[in-house]
């Protein structure tokens, strides 16, 4: 008996100090031998506390006794003559002290349990932004901690509100018209393939907790709920409502969340740590303007097959991702399903493209609108601003076919900001010429436009991939006129020339970042296979993707065929949504398929 309570703790007060309610919370401990007993009497109370109040002894892991130390004013870092063990506040009665052992007064408390995986400490609430979270479920009705021990130990914690679901947007390519959009002139942006996704896992209802996960760039975080600035948030001044158009940021509401966004991954260099708290703050942004205080808590997992940093609207992804998921969990989205009007299905897309914009001005400050407009949308869109002071003109191109595309990443880092002024320090040169050239772009976007939306056109046709292919051949010599051009990007123009499969150019900002080429339909797939080696051999990172895919999707609940025996599907849990060990690994588990499209993902279809 003596070992069994040994390995339990009652903690009185740990989220709350002022609630009348005990807590039970289960500590997982080493095995009897490996925790040796501790002495009861209590330590002077000069030891830390300035109330004099007697305290004891708390044998936790040295690595996060700091952290749990701050975790609340009844616990204490003892001094050294104590080994710098935890002290608490302690008290026979169990009212007011924060941890008190029954039996030994002694508790071991290390970082992660021997045999439980990641996925599982995070749904039993094992940690904290990688430290400690505690376990724990309420207990009704103010009782003896002591005698009602035994009952407290057989409560199960409660269920999950919602099974996990999943959502997923694109990534995009800008296919003619780059850099010529700065100056007023078009552009047609092109949904791909790869992809971002959202798995959204319900906890407990005692939990109070939201995480934000992204294991592909090692950002983990946790936020308690209930301290978050819903006050600011909610205020009718400043109360935003899911149908609202938010074309720029609150000060006031992003200086509420700084202290939030500030704690998220300190640990990490300036620049990696940027990219942390940009996507915090894009998610905490949306989740507080949209969610409330009785929002359920639940782990928000992003995986993603979009390299980062390459001009591919990673980060759009992950704001459609995020806005989808986060107006899906407040009900405000009707379907998607196959019946759904196109109007109503263009409406819920407008909902979550406005929102998923709110979350790209948080981690770009002021972004053109144009990559989430096609992760939300899909297929591709005509895009163009004449007027920096209004909004851009953005047209959907529906018919927009489905083309196979071979990606490749030169792996050469490059600076938007920088190629933009080179080309700007072009046309002060030379003002005539590079105008002319910069028309001549703004002249192919318009032709691959009025093919596109003609009505003879088909993808089938050979002649129409013909007259797009050389759209995009002449678009690249012209950008390389411009200087935005990169020797690795020119080599892979050569490369693909030489094999004779498609047509090449850059794509983005330029000078390095990746290069697309719309393959020539029925090229043999030895061609495919032996330029991939010749890729791989020159050091580039080659993608096998789609051009012109479907937009935002969901897969509710987290379920797929997947080949399994199971009934009804393979469920998608957090555990093998982790697993995953590569894109290829993430495409097999949740893939929502290119050609043969993956069974229960839906979409919405304007």
């Amino acid at each position: 008996m003596a070992a069994a309570l040994r390995n339990q703790a009652i903690i009185s007060q740990a989220l709350d100090p002022d609630s009348t309610f005990p807590t039970l919370c289960e500590l997982t401990h080493p095995s009897e031998t490996e925790s040796p007993s501790l002495p009861l009497s209590p330590i002077e109370p000069a030891s830390g506390f300035d109330d004099g109040s007697p305290r004891i002894l708390i044998e936790t892991n040295p690595n996060i006794r700091s952290d749990l130390a701050a975790f609340s004013p009844f616990l204490k870092v003892a001094p050294p003559e104590h080994g710098g063990l935890l002290q608490s506040r302690f008290n026979e009665s169990k009212e007011n002290s924060f941890i008190s052992t029954m039996a030994t007064r002694t508790a071991q408390i290390p970082i992660r349990p021997p045999g439980i995986s990641e996925a599982e400490e995070l749904l039993n609430g094992a940690r904290t932004n990688g430290q400690l979270a505690l376990k724990t479920n309420g207990v009704n009705g103010k009782k003896n901690a002591r005698n009602s021990t035994r009952e407290h130990l057989e409560r199960k914690v409660s269920s999950p509100l919602q099974p996990a679901f999943l959502v997923s947007a694109p990534g995009k390519v800008i296919v003619y018209g780059e850099h010529a959009v700065v100056y007023g002139k078009s552009a047609i942006a092109a949904a791909i393939s790869l992809r971002s996704y959202l798995l959204v896992t319900a906890l407990s209802k005692s939990q109070r907790t939201i995480t934000l996960r992204f294991p592909d760039i090692s950002l983990s975080h946790t936020w308690l709920i209930d301290d978050l600035p819903w006050a600011t948030f909610a205020h009718p001044a400043k109360k935003k409502y899911y149908y609202d158009l938010v074309t720029s940021l609150d000060e006031e509401l992003i200086d509420a969340m700084k202290p939030f966004i500030s704690t998220v991954s300190t640990h990490l260099p300036e620049e990696p740590r940027k990219i942390h708290q940009a996507a915090a703050s894009a998610f905490l942004y949306l989740f507080l303007s949209l969610g409330s205080r009785n929002s359920p808590p639940c782990i928000y997992t992003l995986r993603s097959t979009i390299p980062i940093g390459a001009g591919l609207g990673s980060s759009a992804s992950i704001s459609v991702c995020l806005s989808a998921a986060l107006l899906l969990q407040i009900r405000t989205l009707a379907g998607p399903h196959p019946d759904q009007p196109p109007d109503e299905a263009q409406l819920q897309l407008e909902r979550i493209n406005r929102w998923a914009f709110v979350g790209e001005m948080c981690i770009h400050g002021n972004p053109s609108g144009v990559d989430n407009t096609v992760a939300s949308g899909g297929r591709a869109v005509l895009f163009k601003r004449e007027d920096y002071s209004k909004p851009p003109r953005v047209v959907p191109l529906r018919n927009f076919p489905e083309l196979p595309l071979l990606l490749v990443n030169t792996r050469q880092s490059r600076s938007t900001a920088g190629e933009v002024a080179r080309v700007a320090a072009l046309k002060r040169a030379h003002p005539i010429v590079t105008e002319m050239m910069l028309n001549s772009i703004d002249t192919v976007t318009e032709s691959a436009h009025e093919l596109i939306t003609s009505k003879s056109f088909s993808a089938n046709d050979e002649q129409c991939l013909q007259h797009l292919g050389e759209l995009i051949r002449i678009n690249h010599g012209l950008l390389v006129s411009l200087g935005v051009s990169h020797p690795r990007l020119d080599r892979i123009r050569e490369i693909v020339d030489h094999a004779g499969i498609g047509w090449t150019k850059l794509t983005g900002a330029g000078g390095g970042g990746c290069a697309i080429t719309m393959l020539r339909p029925d090229v043999p797939l030895k061609t495919i296979r032996d330029l991939e080696t010749r890729l791989d051999t020159e050091n580039y990172e080659k993608f096998e993707t789609t051009l012109g895919c479907e937009g935002v999707g969901v897969l509710m609940p987290a379920v797929l065929k997947n080949g399994t025996t199971e009934v009804g599907g393979e469920e998608i849990d957090l555990e093998k949504f982790l697993e995953a060990a590569d894109n290829a690994a993430l495409e097999r588990l949740v893939g929502v398929g290119v050609h043969e499209k993956r069974e229960n993902w839906k979409f919405w279809k304007p």
